[in-house]
Order: C-alpha cells, then sequence, then structure tokens
C-alpha cells in the first residue's frame, strides 16, 4: 500500500514538474477598447501570426435590438500595420 502511494505521489511530482517547464504559448489578448479583443496567435516560422478581433455588431429585431460578435482574423507580420504593430504577448 505504501509503495503505491509513493509512486502516484513520484508520478504527480514528475508530472508537475514537466508541466512547469513548458515552454511558454507565445500568444496573447488585449481585451476592451474600440472592441471586445485582439489575440494574437503564435509566432510562425517566417514572422508572421495571425490577429484575430472581435467587436460588436448592433442588430434590430423588431423592437429589440442585439449586440451580435463578429470575429475577424488576418495574418499580421512584424513592423507592418496595426495597433499595436507588434506581437501580443
Amino acid at each position: 500500500m505504501k509503495r503505491c502511494i509513493v509512486a502516484s505521489l513520484a508520478a504527480l511530482l514528475m508530472a508537475g514538474g514537466l508541466v512547469d517547464t513548458a515552454p511558454p504559448a507565445s500568444a496573447g489578448c488585449i481585451y476592451g477598447g474600440p472592441v471586445l479583443s485582439k489575440c494574437d496567435g503564435p509566432i510562425q516560422p517566417d514572422g508572421t501570426w495571425q490577429r484575430c478581433v472581435t467587436s460588436t455588431h448592433l442588430s434590430y429585431q423588431g423592437a429589440s435590438s442585439f449586440l451580435i460578435p463578429e470575429k475577424s482574423c488576418d495574418v499580421m507580420g512584424p513592423g507592418g500595420p496595426g495597433d499595436p504593430p507588434t506581437h501580443i504577448d
């Protein structure tokens, strides 16, 4: 019984160590402002990344209105146009 507990504890500590030493995802988001969010995907080997911007669209239906989220994604590159013009980390 003690061997089982010790083995389980050792496996748990080893798994935690692997997660702790994993490299960062290199992707980030900015929330708020004039849009709901701006999120960058990981940087590709050629230096580009995908930026997805989520904003809202006002839709009228009868006597009601709704804010509908809309997501658009574009490929970005270093030093190119954009707000911000660099990768979001």
